[in-house]
């Protein structure tokens, strides 16, 4: 015998019907080159991504690694023009002085290209164009 009141959140859930999602079909779709960088990719980004595989020879899991170091980059990029024309604070209805979340966005965005990089092993410098210093 089934417990008396409204069903649990879980219960509800359980008892949904199922739909199942159509088959995708691989032959309608070609699959991208996987040379070819994203288009959403910078042409900084783009560059590096050729420059990257013309010295080394990727799996396709490390492509997708690449592709999330580039993007990384490129996110990095847009908090770092957006900090310089804003500013790295800005002052909350309270007044008080608090740190733009380019900041936080530029950083996290340069650590995670740092590892992406770390974990593909590669000896490239960094998308052109940026304003670094190479020695």
């Amino acid at each position: 015998m089934g417990r008396r009141g409204p069903k649990s959140v879980v219960e509800q859930l359980l008892t949904l019907p199922i739909r199942r999602a159509k088959a995708y079909n691989h032959a309608s779709s070609p699959a991208p080159d996987p040379t070819e960088p994203p288009g959403h990719l910078s042409e900084a980004s783009q560059a590096w991504w050729a420059a990257v595989l013309s010295e080394y020879d990727l799996q396709q899991h490390q492509l997708q690694t690449l592709q999330a170091a580039a993007e990384a980059w490129d996110r990095k990029e847009e908090a770092r023009k957006a900090l310089a024309e804003h500013g790295l604070t800005f002052e909350d209805d309270k007044g008080m002085i608090r740190s733009r979340p380019e900041v936080a966005i530029e950083r996290d965005s340069r650590t995670a290209h740092v590892r992406c990089v770390r974990e593909l092993n590669l000896h490239v410098e960094p998308p052109s164009g940026t304003g670094m210093l190479h020695r």
